[in-house]
């Protein structure tokens, strides 16, 4: 067991002090993008700026025979790339390195931290399974930091891909102070659950309530009479405590990927549920989906008018106030001071919503 007093000292001689609380970086959309694709890697410097966070990817989809061709072109982004990655760029750099259990794992961490580590701003670490994974990576991190002088840790994503890293949510978020968030994994994680769908993310049409039978003249029920269907959420028990965890531990929580690029319908729909149950983005697999996820983890100008009005008129935030029919009390304040500050964190670096948000008039 280890001391609370020592749980912010750095576990490495002269690496960095970690940090005591995450900053709240606008993340609406993690845009994944292949460093070892010539044509990807050539789009890089174009988005910069146009997307809240890129992420090289180094496991899922690049092939073996292309590990090492893929990490090599993720340091030269790092190193070329002006105004990516660290607290002064406008977009966040991250990359998901290998899983613990691979062949290549350690040669990402060795070679990237000495290389770009003062870039990085996130390590997201796939089929993360308890906090052992963490303690692993954080103190390694800690060691490469320090030997190369690196003055900002470099934090941590696990992505929940394994019914028992959902089993141990609460003590992975926990683990160290660079954890940054969590996604969810639902490809990886349906396969380890058993699930029977082979989607990537979303709904299923088998996964449904359906509408009771209706009753005839004669009081007895319609079995085989139309009855209507509704399809299910196969993630929202995931989701919602992925939610509850991150927020215990000031932690963020993210939807992971939505692997039908020409539904843009249902990857909104996916995006907006995750959105409201309290994700604050998901991930990108294509540029049409940066833009899905721009629209719906941004409060709408209606919902950001209706937040300021209640916290105009519940003044001190005491007691409780009519508006519009419906009661407000302090509880709603609160409520409406999460979409007030999450739009001001957005206006700072998206011009067309501080336009947008700065155009209220409240009645």
């Amino acid at each position: 067991m280890r001391s609370a007093k020592d749980f912010f000292a750095p576990l490495a001689v002269g690496a960095p002090a970690p940090v005591r609380e995450v900053p709240a970086r606008p993340s609406r959309a993690i845009h994944f993008f292949d460093p070892g694709n010539p044509k990807m890697a050539a789009k890089v410097p174009d988005m910069v700026g146009k997307v809240d966070v890129l992420l090289g990817n180094l496991e899922d989809a690049v092939k073996a025979e292309n590990k090492e061709i893929a990490r090599e072109g993720l340091v030269r982004i790092g190193q070329e790339v002006a105004n990516l990655g660290s607290l002064s760029g406008p977009t966040q750099f991250w990359t998901r390195i290998n899983s613990l259990d691979s062949p290549w794992v350690l040669d990402d961490l060795t070679t990237l931290v000495p290389a770009i580590g003062d870039k990085l701003d996130v390590i997201m670490v796939p089929k993360v399974q308890g906090a052992e994974d963490i303690h692993y990576v954080d103190r390694l991190l800690a060691q490469l930091e320090a030997k190369a002088g690196i003055t900002k840790p470099i934090l941590v994503h696990a992505i929940l891909e394994t019914a028992r890293g959902v089993a141990n949510i609460e003590e992975i978020c926990a683990a160290s102070p660079r954890m940054q968030g969590l996604s969810l994994g639902p490809a990886d994680l349906a396969a380890d659950r058993r699930m029977k769908t082979t989607r990537v993310g979303g709904g299923h049409p088998g996964y449904l309530v359906r509408q009771d039978p209706v009753r005839g003249a004669d009081g007895v029920p319609d079995y085989l009479g139309e009855r209507t269907t509704f399809q299910q959420d196969l993630w929202h028990y995931t989701i919602a405590r992925m939610v509850d965890a991150c927020a215990m531990h000031g932690i963020y929580p993210y939807y992971g990927p939505f692997g039908d690029i020409k539904d843009e319908v249902a990857c909104e729909d996916q995006f907006r549920n995750a959105f409201l149950l309290g994700c604050v983005g998901a991930w990108s697999l294509h540029p049409v989906q940066i833009k899905i996820a721009n629209k719906v983890f941004s409060p709408s100008v209606e919902d950001v008018k209706h937040a300021r009005r209640v916290i105009a008129a519940m003044g001190d935030g005491t007691g409780a106030v009519m508006l519009d029919g419906k009661m407000e009390d302090d509880a709603s304040v609160k409520q409406c001071k999460v979409m007030v500050a999450l739009a001001d964190e957005l206006a700072a670096i998206d011009p067309e919503l501080k336009s947008a948000y700065d155009a209220i008039v409240l009645d």
